[in-house]
């Protein structure tokens, strides 16, 4: 797998292939990446061995198998073994010392993503976490999708509320108001739009908006 510009390098190499690792590493291929699947499991390795570009059972804890499965050539590289914070941790800095360029990592606390991030870690994803917030906004109030962005800033997708209905967003002042920014309208039957302050709102009208979280869930909650 020669070295190419990393303006159009798709090469990823994937170490971990339980559930995380393996559905990304498979929706990667489907992408047209080329993807190189590590594991330490024959098991794994083997189950995923046609459907990925290239696999190899190895331990990523070790300098050496590192090298010679040629990691250092990876511009991008994830970390989905998530549940031993030890290998994980020690990946992800044999992964920095072998000067990856962007490294994502899965924790499953948010403890464990803080190391991670010191160690040297570009991104940090938390997708049991992740799933669980939103699923709970979901449930919990008159939210449609729910995305933190970033610690303490949400996306969130919910109905137009009546209160807003037949004004443009500017007469609403629902910054003011609410301290959040309406981003998109859906109308009945078409896309998402981008919205400006003389957008008016209807009825059956679906709207994105970002802001702090707790704002973003105040907001969904007005009528």
């Amino acid at each position: 797998m020669p070295q190419r510009d990393r303006a159009d390098d798709k090469r990823v190499l994937v170490i971990g292939l339980g559930r995380f690792g393996s559905s990304l590493a498979l929706e990667l291929v489907r992408h047209g990446w080329e993807v190189l699947g590590m594991d330490s499991n024959p098991r794994l390795v083997q189950t995923f061995a046609d459907e990925l570009t290239h696999t190899v059972i190895g331990d990523a804890t070790d300098e050496e198998t590192l090298r010679q499965v040629g990691a250092a050539q990876f511009n991008r590289a994830v970390v989905a073994i998530g549940s031993h914070l030890e290998e994980s941790i020690l990946t992800t800095s044999l992964l920095v010392d072998l000067e990856v360029a962007s490294i994502w990592a899965k924790a499953t606390s948010r403890r464990h993503g803080r190391i991670l991030e010191q160690v040297g870690a570009d991104h940090v994803v938390l997708p049991e976490h992740d799933m669980g917030e939103r699923v709970a906004h979901l449930l919990s109030g008159r939210m449609l999708d729910y995305k933190e962005v970033e610690q303490g800033f949400a996306v969130g997708k919910t109905r137009a509320p009546e209160s807003m209905l037949g004004r443009t967003l500017a007469e609403t002042r629902v910054r003011q108001k609410f301290g959040i920014t309406v981003v998109a309208v859906k109308r009945v039957g078409s896309s998402f739009t981008y919205t400006s302050k003389e957008t008016v709102l209807h009825k059956g009208d679906v709207i994105l908006v970002a802001g702090r979280n707790e704002d973003v869930e105040r907001f969904a909650e007005s009528r």
